[in-house]
């Protein structure tokens, strides 16, 4: 019984999930806004925020191809994924905060339904848009993975690191940011 307990206080110590980072009240043009002035890449992805793109994995591939030389954060979510809600707010924050000199895109793995996942981003707007990926197959090919959440980070030559799992804060996801995309 002891050795229980030990394990249910060390896996809270170790960071159980931590409450979901409340959502930012922007709106999106609140948010367009504060990223205007990006450089014309980036600025092609704040005009399309919110908004859920079909297209396919080429479709993917080809904005990728389109945002070569810029640093990039792919954040692969689902309306359905509570890890992926919790984070949300986190993902608001630092698009806005840093969406000048990043690209930030979403993929929306495995929400069947793209009514509901439309619904979502309307009562969650980001300042990026998002592919719809019902199948879970663009997902699955630019994450390597079959999980959620998942975030990519592509340097301006194209280096790739890949974190599985949920932010636990905006001071985090910005470290990795500046790390992973930006190499500082």
């Amino acid at each position: 019984m002891a050795v229980a307990a030990l394990i249910v206080v060390g896996l809270t110590e170790l960071g159980g999930s931590p409450a979901p980072a409340a959502p930012s009240r922007l709106t999106l043009g609140q948010m367009r806004a504060r990223l205007a002035g990006s450089p014309p890449a980036l600025a092609a992805l704040h005009a399309q925020a919110g908004e859920l793109l079909p297209g396919g994995l080429a479709a993917v591939r080809a904005r990728l191809s389109s945002l070569r030389g810029e640093p990039v954060v792919v954040d692969k979510w689902a309306s359905w994924c509570t890890a992926c809600r919790a984070e949300l707010g986190i993902f608001q924050r630092v698009s806005v905060t840093m969406g000048r000199q990043v690209a930030f895109l979403g993929i929306d793995s495995e929400d069947t339904e793209r009514d509901k996942a439309l619904a979502f981003l309307q009562a969650n707007p980001i300042s990026y848009p998002s592919y719809f990926d019902p199948s879970g197959q663009i997902g699955r090919a630019i994450t390597d993975s079959v999980f959620t959440p998942v975030t990519v980070f592509l340097t301006r030559s194209g280096s790739t690191f890949i974190r599985q799992g949920e932010y636990p804060s905006a001071a985090k996801l910005e470290r990795d940011v500046e790390r992973y995309a930006l190499g500082t």
